[in-house]
């Protein structure tokens, strides 16, 4: 199947003399499952619309985003795979001198607050037009929210753009149920209760419904704490309201999740798996990272206080069959015209594939976390089904080697030592990435993280069995500094655990606060999340000085 086109003569080719849907995004083009404006152009494709995707415009000549002509239905528009500000900011707010979503890894392609930019310019041209937010930088925006990089809460993306909604997580039934409703006669402000969405409401909130406290009262941090407590234990079950600008906006509960059927659908669309061809032999580095690995679900059960994953791709996880994964290598290895390494198999977390729970989250439980403070007894989590997924793929003759690369729960792990002994003999290319974070209680509290004990456990088993193989393995772990509630003192501790553990970080995470986290919360408030006490929050001076004591051996 052609790309999706990116102007009209593309979009002629096909025999369309008009799109339906355009989408204007803030990454490079590149017709893969793992990036969004891809996935939902597919998807919509499949869904019998016409589509086409403006990639990266620049705001300052009207004719980039004009190159489609005007859409029959509505522009969805998205910043791309990373909220832009994330994107061109280090955690010190310096510009940053990359960008792995652009060709050649060119920064500077994607404008700051790109949504908000790239809605003002539409809005300008094609005035009625209906625009529809999307991507995770609209889901983390989706209501007032702390902006770091303007050091003041904000008010709902949708409110500063006037779209006429914003769809949340993940989108595919979403908008698809927009452009069905809009090509059978709805308005778009009639649209205000479909799930995973948040719309202007022309009616005000009922009894029923939760009203959280408005935009402008939410730069008190008292009642920014509070909205984010409201927000946390209600944004599943219940329909929301805030006002933002004087007028309401209704956040509905989040869309179904899919079924497995449904994710092998998706992922059997016809992707051309690369970058369009209008990048010549530019290359796109986000996609040389993941060209060779395969999506086995999404979502995240970890609840980790600094993690947006939970917030766009949501706490259950949607897993794909194994013969959807198994099919997806065949393929890959055809379009390379030889056997392949796959070097990676996972998710946000590798070792969730398949995992569930009995009570049926999240109607029937508000737990953060299944993991935290200890593993829940109801998740229904064995490993087993990974384990005989991973054997399919190492067998097939069209692979060389299988790995895992995305990361996985070293706690959920110790639950399998089946798992663990595969892992360190077979699916570990020399290098095992784990994140225990840190190692002191306190901070892992804040964080939302195990004990560094389980760590130290996972570790210890992994070795044996490294040691029984006659295998020589690495662990690498990944450390977060400058978290709210951390002070030199900890990172002093930090150090010690590390040197005692002889463990070498390769790379140090400076914490930033990015919207609509519980460690944002903290970050702005100065307020411990459960205690509701003051913490300390450090300083850059102090992040500095903590990221050199992490790097002990560098010093």
């Amino acid at each position: 199947m052609p790309f999706l086109p990116t102007n009209l003569k593309e979009a002629q080719a096909r025999g369309w003399s008009e799109l339906d849907v355009i989408i204007v995004t803030g990454d490079a083009y590149v017709d893969h499952p793992s990036f969004g404006a891809a996935i939902i152009g597919r998807h919509l494709e499949a869904a019998g619309f016409r589509v086409g995707i403006i990639p990266q415009p620049d705001p300052a000549r009207d004719g980039d985003f004009t190159v489609l002509g005007e859409p029959r239905l509505f522009f969805g528009i998205t910043a791309g795979n990373m909220d832009s500000m994330v994107c061109n900011y280090t955690a010190q707010r310096k510009k940053r001198n990359e960008d792995a979503y652009s060709p050649s890894g060119r920064a500077g392609l994607r404008p700051d607050r790109a949504s908000l930019i790239y809605a003002n310019v539409l809005k300008r041209l094609y005035k009625k037009v209906p625009l529809v937010l999307g991507g995770i930088e609209a889901s983390l925006r989706r209501l007032a929210h702390y902006d770091f990089w303007q050091n003041k809460v904000r008010g709902s993306l949708l409110a500063d753009t006037k779209a006429s909604l914003l769809v949340y997580g993940m989108a595919e039934n979403a908008v698809v149920e927009i452009a069905r409703s809009l090509r059978d006669g709805k308005q778009a402000n009639e649209l205000t209760e479909l799930p995973g969405t948040v719309a202007f409401s022309p009616e005000p909130p009922s009894e029923d419904d939760l009203v959280l406290p408005d935009n402008l009262a939410c730069a008190d941090k008292l009642t920014f704490h509070r909205m984010t407590h409201l927000f946390e234990e209600n944004q599943h079950s219940r329909t929301l309201f805030q006002l933002n600008g004087g007028r309401w906006l209704r956040h509905n509960p989040p869309a179904n999740t899919l079924s497995r059927n449904d994710m092998d659908a998706l992922y059997a669309l016809p992707f051309e798996h690369a970058p369009h061809p209008r990048y010549g032999q530019q290359k796109i580095p986000a996609f040389e990272q993941i060209r060779d690995s395969l999506t086995s679900h999404r979502g995240c059960y970890g609840g980790c206080n600094f993690c947006a994953i939970s917030s766009h791709q949501g706490r259950a996880i949607q897993s794909r069959s194994a013969d959807s994964i198994v099919n997806e290598a065949k393929s890959l290895s055809t379009r390379r015209k030889k056997a392949i390494t796959i070097t990676d198999v996972g998710g946000p977390t590798a070792n969730m594939y398949a995992s569930s729970c009995e009570l049926g989250w999240p109607e029937s439980c508000k737990r953060a976390s299944c993991l935290y403070p200890k593993i829940c007894p109801r998740l229904k989590s064995d490993h087993q089904e990974q384990l005989r997924l991973l054997e399919k793929l190492e067998h097939l003759p069209q692979v060389n080697h299988v790995f895992i690369a995305s990361g996985i729960r070293h706690d959920l792990a110790l639950r399998s030592p089946d798992y663990i002994s595969s892992l360190a003999t077979k699916y570990t290319g020399g290098r095992l990435k784990l994140a225990p974070e840190h190692s002191v209680p306190g901070v892992l509290r804040l964080m939302g993280k195990p004990d560094v004990s389980s760590f130290e456990e996972f570790s210890r088993e992994f070795f044996h069995t490294c040691k029984q193989a006659g295998l020589k393995r690495q662990i690498i772990p990944y450390i977060i500094i400058g978290h709210p509630g951390t002070t030199i003192q900890d990172a002093l501790e930090l150090r010690k655990w590390l040197i005692r553990n002889r463990l070498k970080v390769e790379q140090v995470q400076e914490f930033t606060p990015t919207p609509m986290t519980i460690s944002t919360c903290m970050y702005y408030t100065g307020l411990d999340y459960y205690t509701g006490k003051p913490i300390h929050v450090p300083k850059p001076s102090e992040i500095r000085r903590q990221k050199e004591l992490a790097l002990w051996h560098l010093n």
